[in-house]
């Protein structure tokens, strides 16, 4: 009898640990998928971002081939740590691009520049928070595939830890609006 309780209850916790790992990796999925969402709508503005630019200073070519060469990479990139680079070089990029508006008075005034700067900075805000909500998915679901007896399962049914989205030092900051 003992041991057909203790059976059960190994079952049990079996079946409610599988669960919850499933959920964590769901978790992580999604929070990379909202990432992935918000890369889009970035690499969505650069070209248009671009387009604008080059209106107005079409002499800057290499920061503008820059922008659009990272945005290229980034696109047919899926590996976070990876990606993160290049999203802190697009960032960085896409800042350089801002800067330029000091320089062309004609750019800085210009009311489809100023709408997909301000549209640049919202998708940056929402990047902000998907990362933050993937990291934390990651780190609930790395706590979970290496905490024992948890463990156990997840190695039993191939779970596994995730990758974080770790930004470069240079990236930290998302590029802001100044009036």
């Amino acid at each position: 009898m003992f041991l057909a309780i203790t059976g059960l209850v190994l079952v049990l916790w079996a079946v409610f640990t599988f669960n919850r790992l499933v959920r964590l990796r769901n978790q992580v999925r999604a929070g990379w998928s909202d990432i992935d969402v918000q890369l889009m709508r970035r690499h969505d503005l650069v070209p248009r971002l671009v387009e604008a630019v080059r209106a107005y200073a079409g002499h800057e070519k290499a920061v503008l081939e820059n922008v659009t060469e990272l945005r290229a990479q980034a696109m047919q990139t899926s590996s976070p740590a990876r990606l993160a680079g290049l999203e802190g070089q697009l960032e960085a990029g896409l800042g350089r691009l801002m800067l330029l508006k000091e320089a062309y008075p004609d750019l800085k005034a210009s009311e489809n520049f100023l709408k997909l700067q301000n549209d640049l900075v919202e998708v940056e805000d929402h990047l902000q928070y998907a990362r933050r909500f993937y990291n934390g998915a990651v780190r609930a679901n790395n706590d979970a595939v290496q905490r024992f007896p948890d463990l156990v399962v997840a190695r039993s049914f191939g779970f596994g830890e995730a990758e974080f989205y770790e930004a470069d030092e240079g990236s930290r900051a998302a590029p802001r609006v100044s009036a």
